[in-house]
């Protein structure tokens, strides 16, 4: 059954429409408290909250997972997987290929140029959750509007547990270039600082 409103009022619509959650006072305070942490202590704050939450002591060495480790998963998921992913990875980059900017230049009656530069980032950070939140899709929808602006370093953080072979092969095929096991607030710091 097909439920019909009429509007106006506006009002009528508010008990359908989706709540917007705000993070409590207790929680804001706790991610600021890591994120400030990070930004002052750095790699040996990342570290710490790794093992506070996560229960794994990784030193910063051991946080990166070799380029093999991750390219390989390509080979250990089926085909029909790796070609799903290989199609979605095209239709992203198609649909973004279309917003690119490059920018104009226009000369004035005066001889002035004046116009507009479109310049990638230089890098870029991609949270990748993982698990019930571990998608593949997170990495193609982040990584490949990136790769498609001209983003030269993509670098994905993952839990340290690590995350599936299917969101590792999208990482691969996505055009990330680094991928690090830390996961958390604490990663959030360790890309942004």
């Amino acid at each position: 059954m097909i439920r019909r409103l009429s509007v106006p009022p506006l009002e009528a619509l508010e008990p359908y429409l989706p709540r917007i959650a705000v993070p409590d006072p207790e929680t804001r305070r706790v991610v600021a408290g890591i994120l400030d942490d990070v930004a002052a202590n750095g790699d040996a704050a990342v570290r710490a909250y790794t093992l506070e939450f996560d229960g794994v002591d990784l030193p910063p060495q051991a946080w990166e997972l070799e380029s093999a480790a991750w390219q390989s998963a390509l080979g250990r998921i089926a085909a029909p997987i790796r070609d799903a992913l290989a199609q979605s990875v095209h239709r992203v980059s198609e649909y973004h290929q279309r917003q690119r900017e490059t920018g104009y230049h226009l000369t004035e009656d005066d001889g002035s140029l004046i116009g507009m530069k479109v310049a990638p980032l230089d890098r870029v950070g991609l949270y990748v959750p993982g698990g019930k939140a571990s998608y593949p899709s997170t990495v193609v929808m982040n990584a490949v509007p990136a790769l498609v602006a001209g983003v030269q370093e993509i670098i994905a953080v993952v839990p340290p547990q690590g995350v599936t072979d299917v969101v590792l092969a999208a990482c691969a095929l996505s055009g990330v270039t680094r991928v690090f096991r830390v996961g958390g607030a604490q990663a959030i710091g360790a890309l942004a600082f």
